[in-house]
């Protein structure tokens, strides 16, 4: 179950509750099922939050190491290889 469809059946459940007269039995049981989708939005959401922490983790280390380059100056590393076109050896060899 996604969890846009756990917290659909969660306002299903909760518009039910608002405006249906329900017996103690029927009650139960929603409330029952309505922790259950509870739990698993807290575990979808925790489990989103780990992984974007992994990602963040995984970008803040490549800038710490260096692996990260600014896309602007590779821009304009391309512009370098420009100025070498006239050279023998063709387009970008800087020989």
């Amino acid at each position: 179950m996604t969890y846009r469809e756990a917290i659909e059946e969660l306002e299903t459940i909760l518009r039910a509750l608002e405006t249906d007269a329900v017996d103690v039995d029927d009650l139960t049981t929603r409330v029952e099922r309505s922790a259950e989708l509870i739990r698993l939005c807290r575990y979808k959401l925790r489990h989103a939050e780990a992984s974007l922490d992994r990602v963040f983790d995984t970008l803040d280390e490549a800038e710490e190491t260096g692996a990260l380059t600014d896309p602007e100056a590779d821009e304009e590393d391309s512009d370098d290889d420009d100025e070498h076109d006239h050279l023998p050896g063709g387009p970008g060899r800087g020989w």
